[in-house]
């Protein structure tokens, strides 16, 4: 249950996140584009005025007549490119338009017209008529820098807003990885520090039980049993020590030490009242690069996680080692119930546990031991509900 709230809660704040983003950019395009579409107008407006002034000088039977005000409060005024073509699309005059002079001119009148084609689809050219009958010239007419700078500036805005949440968002990811690594170390460390005073006080008085129990073969026996699960707490106290500092990592047999953990796995397995068979495929005598003590735990806590998933207590866990060029393939797999596939990315997670008992901690800190001391990979190669999980380590 708490998982699916932790899940609903994360799901809330991603939708929140992104209702609030299309609430900020919505609002911008919507007020960049009737800032466009009245410049727009304001443009066909002024380039309609043109082509009025255009027909008036031609249909004007007055002769010395001032026409300076059509230079002075229309022409200019344009502040767009024009370009001015006779009937037959000959091109008569330009405004605001640079033609490269070093063009030759079959190569500029190429360079207009396709301007012209371009211009064209932008906005519908004007006709200027003689007595509203007789088409004289056509004014073509494209977008003002302006109106180009307005249209991209949404584009601007969103990418440097989703720049600002890159970054924030990295950020924020650093932060949250420094406060995890920080809290794993320190519960780390004070794991350690607890264990380590009872289990030197245990060890003292096992070795006292050993002078005691000299005469009794059978309880000798049981306390050597104890002082091997004394030293195996040592070790795990050593393991948590280790955390947070940078391990020393040495060229070791792989199959060597999986066999190790078997064999302590082997001998508890009818302990807990289960029949499960633990084999492993170590037919090469492959090596990497590892600290073994750390090594070993995650390969504990695999081993631990598969004898947890076979719930009737029968089944199989196989370890399979592959040398695939420069990288180590390590494979446990096992025959229990399997992971649901709405679930398979959680299992990492600090905390992410279906079992009624345990804190969901042993994968998170397997993932870490080897993505971070081991520069390796961790993760679920597959797995079928009712069939069974493959994990896999990817060493270098």
């Amino acid at each position: 249950m708490s998982l699916n709230i932790r899940r609903h809660k994360s799901s809330r704040i991603k939708i929140a996140l992104l209702v609030a983003a299309l609430c900020i950019i919505i609002p911008i395009l919507l007020y960049t584009h009737n800032l466009v579409m009245q410049l727009q107008a304001n443009q066909r407006e002024t380039a309609g005025l043109y082509a009025k002034s255009l027909e008036y000088l031609a249909n004007s039977t007055v002769t010395n007549a001032d026409y300076t005000f059509i230079f002075d409060e229309v022409i200019s005024t344009i502040d767009f490119p024009v370009i001015l073509t006779d009937k037959k699309d000959s091109v008569i005059t330009t405004k605001n338009l640079s033609v490269d002079s070093t063009l030759s001119t079959d190569e500029q009148r190429t360079h207009l017209f396709t301007l012209i084609k371009e211009m064209d689809k932008e906005n519908k050219p004007i006709h200027v008529t003689f007595q509203d009958s007789i088409v004289l010239n056509y004014v073509h007419y494209g977008e003002s820098p302006l109106i180009i700078r307005l249209r991209w500036l949404p584009y601007i805005e969103l990418s440097i807003a989703s720049l600002f949440i890159l970054v924030g968002y990295i950020g924020f990811s650093y932060i949250k990885r420094n406060e995890q690594s920080n809290i794993w170390v320190g519960m780390a460390r004070e794991t350690a520090h607890q264990l380590g005073t009872p289990l030197t006080s245990l060890m003292g008085w096992i070795e006292l039980l050993k002078h005691q129990a000299e005469t009794s073969p059978k309880i000798l026996e049981t306390v050597f049993e104890f002082e091997n699960d004394a030293q195996r707490l040592t070790k795990i106290a050593e393991r948590f020590s280790k955390i947070g500092s940078k391990p020393d990592l040495k060229e070791e047999n792989i199959a060597e030490i999986l066999q190790h953990v078997i064999r302590y796995f082997n001998k508890r397995i009818p302990q807990m009242g289960k029949k499960v068979n633990i084999s492993i495929n170590s037919n090469q005598d492959v090596r990497a690069k590892i600290n073994s003590e750390l090594f070993e735990w995650v390969i504990e806590n695999l081993i631990k996680n598969a004898l947890d998933a076979m719930e009737d207590g029968q089944g199989t866990i196989h370890l399979s080692i592959l040398k695939d060029g420069m990288y180590t393939v390590i494979d446990v797999k096992d025959s229990g119930k399997g992971i649901d596939p709405s679930y398979q990315k959680d299992v990492f997670r600090p905390g992410f546990t279906t079992k009624k008992r345990g804190w969901g901690l042993g994968l998170s800190l397997s993932k870490r031991i080897i993505e971070t001391y081991h520069k390796g990979k961790l993760f679920v190669k597959e797995s079928s509900i009712g069939k069974g999980t493959t994990f896999r380590i990817v060493l270098k």
